[in-house]
């Protein structure tokens, strides 16, 4: 029984990790998204059909992260779903 513990401890510490990470890599996606738009609307020497592919770019970006986010819980879910038979 207390090896299923600690392995449980070590997953919640995982997903702990990888949640600071994200929020970490979504807190810098989020600056680089508002210094592009800040760029973009300045730029009056690039064309529109430019700016558009860049801010489809930016938003694919996001939903790309946020699908893997989405993911990356479900899989810590389906393995929390495993110890909850072995709890002391």
């Amino acid at each position: 029984m207390e090896q299923f513990q600690i392995f449980k401890q070590m997953t919640q510490f995982n997903k702990t990790a990888f949640d600071n990470s994200y929020n970490t890599i979504e807190m810098f996606r989020e600056q680089n998204e508002k210094m592009t738009s800040s760029l973009l609307d300045q730029a009056t020497w690039m064309p529109e059909e430019g700016k558009k592919v860049i801010n489809e770019w930016m938003k694919g970006y996001k939903k790309g992260c946020e699908d893997f986010k989405k993911i990356v819980d479900q899989n810590y879910k389906n393995v929390e779903k495993c110890f909850t038979g072995f709890s002391k």
